[in-house]
């Protein structure tokens, strides 16, 4: 049963905010709770769409004393639908998506809601960049609470290792600045434990020169190919400087044939004939049913996935980080790729190497950096009628692959249905540290919904 809410305290929320507040009925609260996953209808009480700290303030308050649970939604890409839950307060940050660059002393800001498209929109004005999530459209802050993979951890590390500061507004209301000098446990436990400690209204990042021009693109093989394309990544992420991350995927042909596909997606951002070379050996490997590799603006790379990880796509992920790339585990992968139900499933790894290696595992809340290799497995649908097929693919993958694992997961890649069981896994041995942190800054855990580290003393 719909929860039901006090009309008199609710009109007083109305008044105390600057952004709209919606109601189920409204319009404009179905386009709000909708997020990128189409397996996801969740209804939450009600929706605020704030404008500025005020209005989150006025609405985790308002959560807290009316005994709602609170959701946060940046981008809305939780692989698990975290940004909306049933019968909790949806504070929607999208129309908080300011982006300020400040050039000269390398840094910038991006506040709650702002996407990745925007911020590298804006850096690149600059020819700056940060790692940040590869499809365009993913919430800066989604991603980079839970650790932050992209085409720049080999050279600069992850989103959260580029991270300097974060406002932050917590359970009792109150705004804080998280930094290595302002609330220094927060700020370890913000590089990584996800949405648990309040509502990220603000991101401070170190930027980097970037582009405009890099050397990226794709390539693409036919999946009969698929064993030697592995092998041939392995190669070369096993010697690739750090100004090249490369993923390799195995999916559907963009043109919609339904062919299956072995992909290459390296990225180099050092000088341009410097990638020249590095990317030669993948474009004399062939024949190639796609070849555009070359230079290309950072901000097309950046872009480049976005057709394919199309909102409303029904997904059901699973993930783990891999110790290598062995000839067995390279057979898996791709004899699991030969299984897919549909050519909308793909597998895609993702290569872990240089900067995001070096930070020790405690130094963050995100705690897997010994992996070589992460791995996506994801089972997309349109149909209702293969869901079934798609989900048992997945969890095959998943299981055949255990024996190559680390046994640790990116949080991020939390799936719908197993989540709650491998948060733990996630953050290893500094678990017991973030529920530490939990319980001084939420000690009811108003902020639940999400990869959940549950209080404890």
């Amino acid at each position: 049963m719909p929860v039901r809410l006090d009309n008199e305290k609710t009109e007083a929320l109305r008044a105390n905010l600057r952004g709209p507040l919606l109601l189920p009925g409204d319009d404009g609260y179905d386009e709000a709770r909708s997020v990128w996953n189409g397996m996801i209808d969740r209804r939450p009480a009600l929706v605020v769409q704030a404008t500025g700290n005020a209005d989150v303030i006025a609405a985790v308050n308002f959560a807290r004393d009316a005994g709602l649970a609170v959701s946060v939604k940046g981008g809305g890409h939780s692989v698990a639908g975290k940004a909306v839950a049933d019968d909790a307060l949806l504070i929607d940050l999208s129309l908080m998506n300011a982006v300020h660059v400040d050039a000269p002393a390398l840094r910038a800001r991006a506040q709650g809601g702002a996407t990745w498209g925007i911020f590298d929109r804006e850096c690149q004005v600059y020819g700056l960049a940060s790692t940040g999530g590869v499809i365009s459209t993913t919430g800066v802050g989604g991603l980079t609470l839970g650790g932050g993979l992209g085409y720049l951890m080999g050279k600069h590390g992850l989103s959260i290792d580029n991270l300097v500061s974060a406002d932050i507004v917590t359970a009792n209301g109150e705004v804080l600045r998280a930094s290595e000098k302002d609330n220094p446990d927060l700020f370890w436990a913000l590089r990584g434990g996800s949405g648990n400690f309040g509502v990220v209204t603000s991101f401070e990042f170190q930027v980097h020169p970037v582009g405009p021009m890099i050397t990226g693109g794709i390539a693409a093989w036919p999946l009969a190919m698929g064993r030697d394309v592995a092998a041939l990544y392995h190669r070369l992420t096993e010697g690739a400087p750090e100004d090249l991350t490369t993923f390799l995927a195995f999916s559907g042909a963009p043109d919609g044939s339904g062919n299956l596909l072995a992909i290459m997606i390296p990225v180099h951002t050092g000088s341009l004939e410097d990638g020249a070379r590095v990317v030669q050996p993948i474009k004399d490997f062939g024949p190639p049913v796609m070849d555009m590799l070359g230079p290309i603006p950072y901000q097309t790379q950046q872009n480049m996935l976005d057709a394919g990880f199309a909102p409303g796509l029904r997904v059901y992920w699973k993930s783990t980080f891999l110790t290598g790339l062995s000839p067995e585990a390279i057979d898996v992968v791709v004899r699991k790729a030969e299984e897919m139900p549909l050519p909308t499933c793909n597998l895609v790894l993702e290569h872990f190497h240089g900067a995001v290696r070096r930070v020790p595992r405690d130094a963050t809340a995100f705690q897997e950096r010994d992996a070589a290799y992460n791995i996506a497995i994801v089972g997309a649908w349109q149909n209702p009628e293969d869901e079934g097929a798609c989900i048992a693919w997945a969890r095959g993958v998943y299981d055949d692959l255990q024996p190559f694992s680390t046994g640790s997961v990116y949080v991020n890649y939390l799936g719908v249905g197993d989540e709650d069981e491998r948060v733990e896994a996630a953050y290893g041995g500094n678990f017991d540290r973030l529920a530490q942190i939990k319980q001084k800054y939420d000690p009811g855990n108003l902020f639940r919904v999400n990869q959940n580290i549950r209080p404890r003393t």
